[in-house]
């Protein structure tokens, strides 16, 4: 059955650029899964926030939460490389990224409910405080826990197919094989005290090797809300993902092969 919901979640993907009219363009999509109940989940009310969400919370049978990594193709990417603010095609790429991880989960879980299991799906930016900065339910622990990836010193998830894209959830009743999670790191300052250049990428002075002052990096997220002030809510940056070994790739897994 989880080998079915792959193909379905890729073969959706694949239709929704030609069906829609949108001009973002995407890879294909890695997809992980955890146990609904795997311990780690828990530890993020230590690690995220007290108040974050568990997988029975959006449904109380749940048996497994699905994580898939959506990744922007390289024109996006490369994009986002120059200047202050984030360019218009990223902007206009995490809005049209955000409705498809609505249209998504929306199909996947009314197919899984066709087959008799009852599913939930996750909105991609859920319960976000704006005074916190924390998410109820963070896209990228929940992957982590999953096994999409390992997180990087720009506080992103590095998955084999980098850290430019959008993450996105769901839950289910229908027990699925808990995917394994890696124990390697993969980002290259973690795995051997190289590269940081991250770090050199913030242009808002928030990312440092031991600090992250998220204030500043949502102040500039902000910024780029403004300066897109004719488009939907666009409060992202991202200057600290392109240009760097790890925007695409798995750095690490690159350079072990």
């Amino acid at each position: 059955m989880d080998n079915k919901i792959d193909v379905a979640i890729k073969q959706f993907l694949k239709n929704y650029s030609k069906e829609k009219n949108i001009q973002t363009k995407w890879e294909e999509p890695l997809i992980a899964y955890a146990d609904a109940e795997d311990e780690m989940f828990y530890k993020l009310k230590s690690v995220v926030s007290q108040s974050h969400a568990m997988p029975r919370d959006f449904l109380p049978e749940a048996k497994t939460v699905a994580a898939y990594f959506i990744p922007f193709n390289k024109d996006v990417v490369k994009s986002n490389v120059e200047g202050k603010e984030c360019s218009r095609k990223w902007a206009v790429s995490y809005i049209e990224t955000n409705k498809l991880i609505l249209d998504l989960n929306a199909f996947i879980v009314n197919k899984l409910q066709k087959l008799g299991y009852k599913s939930s799906s996750i909105p991609p930016t859920y319960n976000f405080n704006n005074k916190k900065l924390i998410s109820d339910w963070s896209q990228r622990h929940v992957a982590f826990i999953a096994g999409l990836g390992k997180f990087g010193l720009n506080n992103m998830l590095i998955t084999d197919k980098g850290c430019c894209g959008r993450i996105g959830s769901f839950v289910t009743e229908l027990e699925i094989q808990p995917t394994k999670r890696q124990n390697q790191e993969n980002c290259l300052y973690k795995y051997m005290n190289i590269c940081k250049k991250c770090t050199d990428r913030c242009v808002n002075n928030a990312l440092k090797v031991n600090y992250f002052d998220r204030n500043k990096c949502y102040e500039m997220c902000l910024y780029n809300d403004n300066f897109y002030s004719d488009i939907e809510l666009t409060d992202i940056c991202g200057k600290c993902l392109v240009n760097v070994p790890c925007s695409i790739v798995n750095p690490v897994k690159k350079l072990t092969k």
